[in-house]
């Protein structure tokens, strides 16, 4: 098969643009022009319509651009393979975390993978907000529950389940509540949201103490002070132990993920798909 053409016919048809192509390739717009020529004439087909305004892929131009697209990932995903196998990743990899299951699980994941690979300089973001990966040039980040973000590439690592829950002491002095509507009547710790989310509905809660720290709701909750909504990771070991009490079950929200979201790239870097494989081989189930 011939070659020659087919890289730069594929940036025009992603840039829409020869000169942008030629910018990307770093090669000159007739260079550009020639190969995309050359490449039609030995098809003996139109690829592009081009106009003084933009430049459009024919119906046979959009079928061939797939399956070039889709070869040259190809060839890229062999090469990182192969390459990764001799070489040690390097270079800055940038990752943002959310904080309490950042300390808990993703932080010590994150210094195994160093020693693996101790050429990288990694940086780690513990935060809460959702940062703009772009902007903040972060590699890789870590997201909870639904997605809003659909710029970015996303990988789901795991699934989170949310619990409702109290301690027995707190259920001896008040009841168990037997249904949503009779949560109005409880003490709900509150937490960032005032609102606690539950199979198709939101409802919103009050009560006596609000904090923005899950380890502190799941403190006051042991302590009787109230009922809690939290994510499994922060309680499910307190449920088991018999400590704290799962309530509501037939009530709660459906699963959602634990996400490794990255800026959309056809070529993933291979620091950035180790990190990947290596959560999620290794993040605890």
């Amino acid at each position: 098969m011939h070659w020659q053409g087919v890289s730069e016919f594929v940036a025009v048809a992603e840039t829409g643009s020869f000169t942008l192509a030629a910018k990307q390739l770093n090669i000159s717009t007739a260079q550009v022009s020639r190969q995309v020529n050359q490449l039609e004439k030995r098809l003996a087909i139109r690829l592009f319509y081009r106009t003084t305004r933009q430049v459009k892929l024919t119906d046979l131009g959009q079928q061939y651009f797939e399956q070039c697209r889709e070869i040259l990932d190809q060839l890229a995903e062999a090469e990182r393979s192969v390459t990764s196998l001799n070489h040690s990743p390097q270079g800055q990899l940038k990752i943002s975390v959310p904080i309490a299951y950042g300390e808990s699980h993703v932080a010590p994941l994150i210094n195994d993978f160093y020693l693996a690979y101790p050429d990288l300089n990694i940086e780690l973001w513990l935060t809460n907000q959702v940062v703009d990966l772009t902007e903040e040039k972060v590699d890789l980040a870590i997201r909870l529950g639904p997605l809003e973000d659909s710029s970015m590439m996303a990988k789901k690592l795991r699934s989170r389940q949310q619990f409702l829950c109290a301690s027995p002491k707190y259920l001896r002095q008040w009841g168990e509540p037997e249904n949503l509507s009779d949560l109005k009547r409880h003490n709900c710790l509150v937490g960032t949201l005032d609102y606690w989310r539950f199979h198709n509905r939101k409802l919103s809660i009050k009560g006596s103490l609000k904090c923005n720290n899950g380890y502190a709701l799941l403190d006051a909750a042991l302590k009787g002070i109230g009922i809690v909504q939290l994510p499994d990771y922060y309680v499910k070991s307190y449920i088991e132990s018999g400590q704290l009490v799962s309530l509501l079950e037939s009530s709660q929200p459906k699963n959602d993920g634990v996400w490794a979201v990255y800026p959309h790239n056809h070529h993933l870097s291979t620091k950035v798909r180790l990190l990947l494989d290596y959560l999620d081989k290794h993040l605890p189930i």
